[in-house]
């Protein structure tokens, strides 16, 4: 009986709660279908292959945690580890390593943070670092993923001398995100059910009046698994997985390694807290099974060609209506497995908006590139934008700013590493060098005021080691 399997009577909940709940997490968080091998293909990843890999790989996991930790936590390919993943590890359109090899960092990486779990040593650094940073990251996280969104959009355009400049709100694709953007934002005020979701077909709609996509030739198709084992495909002569033990490639490991090891954190605590698991002195009930579950993802989510599977805060919502057991992840990841079978309808909204070759010159030209006008510049015809799926991300990236009020602003100490935090993670347009910037400068400001004893053994081990990263991974 399901009842007594996921324990209904004791956490005061019932089979219709649970199922209505799973469906409420998989309607706040059905944007990451479309969105992801968006993302993904503009690295060179098989879109077919992508929505496979993100609809089974977050099918499996979810049904893992509710069947292994049963906690109302759903799973899928994380926002922003894919963007490092696809425009820091890879590249536009394997501008740096074959796809397969940075899927096989992924794969590398998620084994070895499952080994820090079993030793107990993930847990142990998770209790060990200051609540003000675990707080900073998130937000962090949440610019990091706005900008994002508003390059994607076209919202934002690069510039030599300022970095960035309004965009060209003469172009179509603009006011697509637009749409998408402010129909988000119209139904989270009338606090509509599925409301990313809602704003992404609002925005489809424009971008079909636009004419910036078309209908798909057909709405259904076999699932595609050209992603699938990817670090066991040859590439370039060679199997992927050796490929990602270049000495080049380990920084990057490791980088993506710290990105995953803490992005959990916040959204189980989080989760958690509403969900009635985590106990009065901060530690969470059921923390292994959970980690044991989010770290396999990790593997898993490189082994399938879908980045890195995490826990999701959009959690929140199911545990809003009323889910406290594994079954409402369980109904999360059935309904996922379903969207594996449609991909041309994933595509037509997820996929990019290719821009013409004068328009991709003047933007690059704006960036700072310089060449003589009849010089085609590499990468021209390779540029896209992203448009349909751009709002959600801005409207996401904001969803995660809520705890900054948190922080405690009059303590120096506490928030100058939290503000390096936070603009760190989008500035340097990696999650783990913020993370980085903040963590080596609690511990030197800490010191520098003597507060010896509020800085954690481990937080002096893991900022040596960003430290490290730094130096070795400096060009």
């Amino acid at each position: 009986m399901p009842g007594s399997f996921f324990k209904f009577t004791e956490r005061n909940t019932n089979f219709k709660t649970e199922v209505l709940s799973g469906s409420a997490t998989f309607l706040t968080m059905a944007y990451i279908i479309f969105v992801n091998p968006g993302i993904l293909s503009a690295a060179g990843v098989p879109f077919e292959g992508a929505v496979t890999a993100t609809a089974i790989g977050a099918a499996l996991m979810c049904l893992a945690m509710g069947l292994i930790a049963n906690r109302p936590l759903a799973l899928a390919s994380g926002m922003g580890i894919n963007a490092v993943l696809a425009f820091s590890v890879i590249g536009f359109h394997q501008a740096n390593v074959p796809w397969q090899v940075g899927m096989s960092v992924i794969f590398i990486e998620g084994l070895l943070i499952l080994l820090l779990v079993v030793t107990g040593f993930r847990e142990a650094v998770m209790n060990a670092i200051p609540l003000n940073l675990k707080r900073a990251i998130g937000v962090g996280i949440g610019l990091f993923i706005t900008l994002i969104g508003l390059n994607e959009g076209g919202i934002i355009r690069p510039a030599p001398i300022t970095l960035v400049a309004l965009g060209d709100f003469s172009k179509a694709y603009v006011w697509v995100a637009l749409a998408g953007f402010f129909s988000t934002a119209f139904f989270m005020a009338l606090k509509v059910k599925g409301d990313i979701l809602w704003g992404i077909l609002v925005s489809t709609a424009a971008a079909f009046l636009l004419g910036v996509t078309a209908l798909p030739h057909s709405f259904v198709a076999m699932p595609r698994f050209d992603t699938f084992f990817a670090p066991f495909q040859t590439v370039n002569g060679s199997l992927a997985l050796t490929q990602a033990l270049a000495p080049g490639l380990l920084f990057a490991i490791f980088a993506l390694m710290l990105t995953d090891f803490f992005d959990t954190m916040g959204t189980v605590v989080a989760v958690g807290e509403q969900a009635g698991f985590v106990n009065k002195d901060g530690t969470v009930q059921d923390i292994k099974k959970i980690l044991v579950v989010d770290s396999a993802a990790a593997a898993v989510g490189g082994l399938f060609g879908a980045s890195s599977i995490t826990t999701y805060v959009e959690s929140a919502a199911g545990v809003a209506e009323g889910g406290r057991t594994g079954l409402s992840a369980v109904v999360t990841g059935l309904f996922f497995a379903l969207c594996a079978f449609f991909a041309p309808v994933i595509q037509m909204v997820g996929g990019g908006h290719r821009l013409p070759n004068a328009e991709q010159y003047t933007l690059l030209v704006k960036g700072g590139f310089t060449a003589p006008p009849d010089v085609i510049p590499p990468g021209v015809g390779d540029f896209f934008v992203y448009p349909i799926t751009a709002g959600a991300l801005i409207i996401v990236g904001s969803l995660m700013m809520k705890t900054v009020r948190e922080i405690d602003w009059d303590s120096f100490d506490e928030a100058l590493p939290a503000f390096l935090t936070m603009i760190g993670i989008p500035l340097t347009y990696n999650i783990s060098y913020g993370i980085g910037f903040g963590f080596i400068s609690f511990v030197v400001v800490k010191l520098a005021k003597r507060k010896f004893s509020q800085i954690h053994p481990l937080m002096y081990l893991v900022s040596a080691a960003f430290l490290a990263s730094f130096i070795l991974g400096a060009k």
